[in-house]
This record gives C-alpha cells, structure tokens and sequence, in this order.
C-alpha cells in the first residue's frame, strides 16, 4: 500500500540516520512537496545531502515560487550552481524572485499571472491563457489593468458564461493589494481586512509584481502560530524538535528557574496560613482548582491581548475599555464557576461556608487573572518586550498568590 505524505513525513523524523535514504525512495514528483511540508531545519539537512542532479529533478515539479523557498535554504554558492543549470524562463524567475527578502509580500508571492486590459475580449482572454499554461503548466489569476496600473481582477468562472466576442471589462472586481516591501503581519492584516482569495504585490511604482495566494497566506498564518507557541511556553523561537538535550536544556532552563522562584513566592503566601490549613484540611484539596481555573483564565485573556496587539488594535494609553471588559467576564465567569465549586463543596462535604468562602474565591480570583492577563502583556509591549514572551509566568505567579491570599484569607476570617 502506498505511503500518505504523513507516513513518510513521518519516518523522516523518526530515523535520522536513515533521512536520506528513506527521502530517495520517494518518487520524484513528490520529494519537492515533502520537503516543502518540513522544518526549515530539516530541510537545510536533506537538501545539503542531495546532489544538485536530485535537486534540480524536484525542482523541476514545483512552482517558482516554492522553488525559491527551498533555494533559500541553500548556500549563495550552490544556490547558483543550481540556477546556472535550470531551464532560461525558470531561472529568470527564480533571480527575480531570489532578490526579495522572503519575509517580505514579495518574497511569498506568485508569478502566475496574465495582465489584460477592460477591452480584451473573452476570446482574446482564453489564447491568452492557453499560452500560459502550455508554458508553465498552471492556470492563471487574470488581473486588469488600465495603462498599465491594477484595476481588479476577473474571475475564471466567467469564461464558461459569456459570449467570446463579449469584452471583459463589466466583470472585474476589486482585489486586495500590498507593496512589495510589506511585512508578514501586514499581509495577514490586510487578508483579514479583506477576506479574498488573493492580494496582489505593487512595487514603488504601484507596477504588479506577483500574487499571493490565501492558501499561501493561510500557510503563514499557521506558522506564525506556530511560532508563538514557544513563546507560551517558555523555549526559544530557535529550538527545534530535534535538536539533541543538551541544546533544548540550555534553551530552557532560565525560564524554569524563574518559574521556580514564583512558585516558592507562592508557597510563601501558603506558608502564611499554615493555622488555618492544619485546622481545616478541605482547605487544601480545593487549593489547586482556585490558583488553577485563575492561571486557566488569565491564560484565555492573554490570548486574546496579544493578537489585539499583533493585530494594532490596542495599545497601554487606549486599553480602558479592553480592561474594563475583561475584569466584567472574568467577574462572570467567576460567578457561574464559584457557583459550580461551591455547589460541589456544599453537596460533597456538608459544609455551606466552605462553600460560599470557595465560590467568592473563585470570583475574586478569575477577575484578578482577567486584570493581570490584560495588563502584564500591555506593559511589556510599551517596554518593548515581546508580550508573549513571558507573560504567562507573571500571570500565573499573580493568579498563584492572590488567589491562595484570597482563598486562605476568606477562610481564616469565616471558618
């Protein structure tokens, strides 16, 4: 039975020493598409095993485009020995789009595309892209321009549905367009504003350039969630799944350090209430889920700053309003959860105040984890740290003491 793209995507991981071999038994046509679906890291490693024959053959499957992601990874040396042996037309391509920064709208996007202007006829239009694709293989996006600048975009379907003498101009539309210089963020951003299935790249000079495609930008999307895991987690950006021990501990070891003078600043507070513990053991079986539902909720508000502020949607001396209405849906959620614990605490253990003195915990502590996950990553970015960096551990050392201080205080003073 043949192999999915997961299965030796799979193996590929699995058995370094046999990478290389194990990526030769698979047919040609799709090692390129394989490659593409690994880490930059794993890349680097097959291509650099590869001769440029193999390389060249993979290539030769692949869209300019993805083909100059891949040559990225290559040396300047090797990257033109492999160009000097390309077909002419792929190898203007690829210099062309070789010069562009690949974090860059010029550096993701397309060269598939024909420029047709408000009077070429559909019959005119069908031989235009019938050159097209006897040249590339690939169907075209058809954009519309008007001395030369970018005025829509007509869409395929119209080809089936009009007369061939009919001219084009009453079917464009209006498409999304970006400088080529623009970051990634700013590409996600402007998909976002404008939810289409391209945007098209100008240079300087409002000239088209290229295109990128949404399924391209839905790929940098999930990578740049990707990226941010690590972020929450407390590991460098730079850590890969492979690299060997010794490598991820000295990528994460002052992170848990950290984590590990917050939590003795936790157990502090505990060590404070050591009276009221000892004459009320239940007090310590429902510590975990008050200091855990905050650190759970801080974490959701977290989530939701840090995209507002990817996305420039807020910012320190305008975030009130954000504030204000994270603290009432913590406030919420704290009722409809306090109500829920205390509910349990009075059926389980008999004992209505342990109930009301867990319930008003809860409340207190998820509006506290809802002002500190919208403040802590605010104040970071005004310091110009990354919000997502570390913010989860002062959040959760937040949740951890107040909400032991609350929970313990409630109870010293009601039990």
């Amino acid at each position: 039975m043949a192999k999915t793209q997961n299965n030796i995507v799979s193996e590929l991981l699995s058995f370094p020493k046999r990478r290389i071999s194990i990526f030769r038994e698979i047919p040609v046509n799709k090692q390129g598409f394989i490659l593409l679906s690994l880490s930059k890291k794993l890349q680097q490693e097959v291509m650099n095993e590869l001769d440029d024959k193999e390389l060249i053959k993979l290539l030769d499957y692949l869209d300019p485009d993805e083909t100059t992601d891949l040559l990225q990874n290559l040396s300047v040396y090797r990257r033109k020995k492999i160009l000097k042996k390309l077909g002419k037309e792929i190898k203007e391509k690829l210099e062309f789009l070789l010069k562009f920064d690949p974090r860059t709208a010029a550096g993701i996007m397309s060269l598939d595309y024909i420029e047709v202007n408000k009077n070429t006829t559909f019959e005119q239009l069908s031989k235009l892209i019938q050159k097209h694709e006897k040249r590339t293989g690939r169907f075209p996006t058809i954009l519309c321009v008007e001395n030369g600048f970018l005025k829509g975009e007509l869409s395929p379907y119209f080809l089936a549905t009009n007369k061939r003498k009919e001219k084009v101009k009453k079917y464009i539309r209006k498409v999304p367009s970006i400088k080529y210089n623009e970051t990634e963020n700013n590409i996600v951003k402007t998909f976002k504003k404008h939810p289409h299935n391209k945007i098209v790249v100008l240079d300087d000079d409002n000239i088209i350039l290229g295109v990128i495609h949404s399924d391209d930008i839905l790929k940098l999307i999930e990578k740049k969630s990707a990226n941010t895991l690590p972020d929450f987690a407390g590991i460098s950006e730079e850590e890969d799944v492979l690299d060997p021990a010794l490598v991820k501990v000295k990528n994460r070891y002052k992170w848990l350090i950290i984590n590990l003078a917050t939590a003795f600043l936790a157990a502090s507070v505990v060590g404070l209430f050591q009276k009221t513990i000892s004459a009320f053991v239940l007090l310590a079986v429902y510590m975990p889920i008050v200091a855990g539902m905050g650190g759970n909720a801080g974490t959701q508000t977290l989530a939701v700053v840090v995209r507002g502020l990817a996305l420039k949607e807020i910012e320190l001396k305008t975030a009130r309003r954000v504030i204000n209405n994270e603290i009432i849906a913590g406030g919420i959620n704290g009722i409809i959860n306090g109500i829920l614990v205390a509910a349990v605490a009075i059926l389980f253990n008999k004992n209505p105040m342990l109930g009301l003195v867990i319930g008003l915990a809860m409340i207190i502590n998820l509006i506290i984890a809802s002002f500190f996950g919208t403040i802590i990553p605010l104040i970071m970015k005004r310091l110009g740290k990354d919000p997502a960096s570390s913010a989860t551990i002062f959040i959760t050392t937040a949740t951890d003491v107040f909400g032991f201080f609350v929970f313990l205080g409630l109870a010293t003073i009601m039990l």
